[in-house]
C-alpha cells in the first residue's frame, strides 16, 4: 500500500511515471525465489497504467558502478543512478536510498 502522497503523485496526469527495466527484473526474481505475488503480465499492467519504460543504458551502468557504497543492493543502486542522470524522483520505502543525492518520495 502506497502512502497518500506517493499514490497522488503517481495518479496525477501531469506527472510522467517511469518504470526502470530493473523493476520487473527484481519483481520476477523475488516472485521465483520468495513467492512474491505480482500480476502475471507485468508489462501489460505497466502499459495499462500509462507508465513509461526506462531502459538501462551504458551511462546508467557506469553511474551505478561509480556510486559510493551506501547501499549494497544492485537494483536500488541502478535506480539511484537512473534517477540522478534522468532528473527523476524515486518512490521507495528504503531509507538508505535517500542517503544518495537523489529526490525520494516515500512509498
Amino acid at each position: 500500500m502506497l502512502r497518500r502522497e506517493a499514490h497522488a503523485a503517481i495518479e496525477d496526469p501531469l506527472n510522467e511515471v517511469f518504470v526502470s527495466a530493473v523493476t520487473p527484473w527484481e519483481i520476477e526474481i523475488k516472485r521465483a525465489s520468495r513467492g512474491l505475488r505480482a500480476p502475471a503480465d507485468l508489462a501489460s499492467e505497466f502499459r495499462r497504467a500509462g507508465f513509461t519504460p526506462l531502459p538501462v543504458t551504458w551511462e546508467h551502468g557506469l553511474a551505478a558502478g561509480a556510486l559510493p557504497p551506501l547501499h549494497r543492493d544492485p537494483f536500488d543502486r541502478m535506480l539511484v543512478a537512473q534517477a540522478r542522470l534522468e532528473g527523476l524522483t524515486i518512490v521507495t520505502r528504503d531509507e538508505r536510498v535517500a542517503a544518495y543525492d537523489v529526490p525520494v518520495l516515500t512509498a
